[in-house]
């Protein structure tokens, strides 16, 4: 009896045993089956940290590559072709164009200083990450070239350049190229321009004529800006008449010149040392755009019309409020009014 006790001991510590080896390797096979899930986990903490890294560089700033960092041979030779046509636009498209004579004497880098690399001066920085971009304007999905074509419509007053053309295809390598460190996405915070504190009183455009006194060195007494001497661009542009952007472009918005000119003038102004106050910058904004310009039509511009800035001066709107307070403001009930029909529609 004592030896058949004996006997089934030593069978169950035989079974224990086995049992306990088979679980330990099949817990260690189940480890190193995971193992690929432990990686893909240290991946997702690796782009957590990357992207943490990325939105810290985009609250600092950005800054535009060196130029000696354009590639060699025919792909840098588009690069720099494209700054050229930038900086340069009228030569090549302007009422004496080398290429075609489809604009008004204006540059591209008349809005998007220093070729496009400037902080808050319009620069490029963001276009390679966000386009094709889906444009509320339009209602519509827009390429590079459609964006530059529209520029050509509207900031240059003029026509439709060839978009497979040499010259936009070499604009776009270049935009591409400025922008090619900043991730898919990712806009920078000093893209476009400076945004602004709405004022307590529509902007003014007699006191902003006093303003413009600081500016007519440049830009004139007329406002029609200096050509260069061979006369086939404007050294300084015109702000107003026949020459100047028309008032489907973007600083025909009074938030958008406003927060330009904070920014960048006086000429050669930076964002960091301003020259002008909030008040004096939305007050020259609106004498400068009460000047006559050229008519664009847009009666197809901001077809869903709850889509429309709230400084975009054309009518009809989705408020009560007038033409003339959403060009000239105050903004802050047309804000208020917008933020509560957007809450309405969830």
């Amino acid at each position: 009896m004592k030896q058949n006790l004996n006997s089934k001991k030593k069978t169950f510590l035989v079974i224990f045993i086995t049992v306990f080896i088979i679980s330990v390797v099949g817990v260690f096979f189940y480890l190193s089956t995971k193992q690929p899930s432990n990686n893909a986990n240290s991946h997702v903490a690796t782009e957590k940290k990357d992207t943490n890294q990325i939105l810290k560089a985009d609250t600092l700033g950005w800054k535009a590559p060196e130029e000696s960092t354009i590639p060699t041979g025919q792909a840098g030779d588009e690069i720099r072709y494209g700054k050229e046509l930038i900086a340069h636009t009228a030569i090549y498209f302007g009422p004496k164009g080398k290429v075609a004579k489809i604009s008004n004497g204006m540059n591209c880098q008349n809005c998007h200083n220093q070729a496009g690399t400037k902080p808050y001066g319009f620069n490029f920085s963001a276009v390679a990450g966000s386009f094709p971009q889906f444009r509320n304007r339009s209602e519509s999905w827009v390429s590079i070239a459609g964006r530059i074509n529209s520029c050509f419509h509207r900031s240059l007053n003029g026509q439709s350049p060839d978009t497979s053309g040499k010259e936009i295809k070499a604009m776009i390598a270049y935009i591409m190229w400025v922008g090619k460190d900043v991730p898919k996405g990712i806009r920078p915070k000093d893209a476009g321009v400076l945004k602004l504190n709405y004022l307590n009183r529509p902007a003014n455009p007699i006191k902003g004529k006093i303003v413009y006194t600081t500016c007519q060195s440049c830009h004139g007494k007329d406002g029609q800006g200096q050509l260069n001497e061979q006369g086939t661009e404007y050294i300084f542009p015109p702000l107003w008449g026949k020459h100047s952007y028309n008032d489907g472009a973007g600083l025909y918005r009074l938030g958008n010149f406003a927060g330009f000119v904070k920014g960048n003038m006086p000429f050669g102004t930076t964002y960091k040392h301003p020259v002008l106050s909030d008040e004096q910058a939305w007050d020259v904004a609106a004498f400068v755009n009460s000047k006559p310009r050229p008519h664009k039509n847009q009666s197809k511009d901001y077809s869903v019309v709850s889509d429309k800035p709230i400084d975009f001066p054309f009518g009809p709107y989705a408020d009560n409020f007038t033409e003339k307070q959403h060009k000239y403001g105050p903004y802050q009930p047309i804000q208020k009014e917008k933020d509560k029909l957007a809450l309405n529609k969830k």
